[in-house]
């Protein structure tokens, strides 16, 4: 299946649950909503055409107005990817965990808990491994971040 059958088929399967973003990348890449991520990965692994058995990264962005999380997916056996996109506000930000569908899931999610402060919902092992245990000074990848030892670089313009 190549990139332009990909994107026909997943937008006629899921209707109006994905949204195709023109990035000018090879692989299609979907907003999605979040109350539909768990639905949406159960679906796409189970999908026989489809086959998604690879979880290549999840990743967390701060832009400075809100949070986006992007899952980078795989199929192995049918040599197809794709990306998911989700946003959220800051307030309250909380995502559903996939580490029922992909186990590599955990390190991704409590990575973006750790980091961003993003809640992992359902998750089943939230627990620290980048920062000291004893941590309180924040999440370091947020933009608004700061502490007294740390040296903001000046921003590119």
């Amino acid at each position: 299946m190549n990139p332009d059958e990909l994107t026909k088929y997943l937008s006629e399967k899921f209707g109006n649950k994905i949204q195709l973003l023109e990035t000018g990348k090879v692989e299609p890449f979907f907003l999605i909503n979040q109350s539909d991520l768990v639905d949406i990965c159960r679906t796409v692994k189970a999908d026989d055409r489809l086959r998604i058995d690879y979880l290549c990264a999840i990743t967390a962005v701060d832009t400075g107005e809100k949070f986006e999380i992007i899952y980078s997916l795989a199929s192995i056996y049918k040599n197809i990817r794709f990306e998911l996109k989700l946003m959220m506000d800051y307030a309250g930000a909380e995502i559903d965990s996939v580490q029922e569908v992909w186990p590599a899931a955990n390190w991704y999610e409590r990575e973006i808990w750790e980091l961003y402060g993003i809640n992992i919902k359902n998750h089943d092992n939230l627990k620290r491994f980048l920062l000291p245990d004893e941590w309180n000074k924040g999440n370091p990848m947020l933009k608004k971040w700061d502490a007294t030892d740390f040296k903001r670089m000046p921003e590119v313009e």
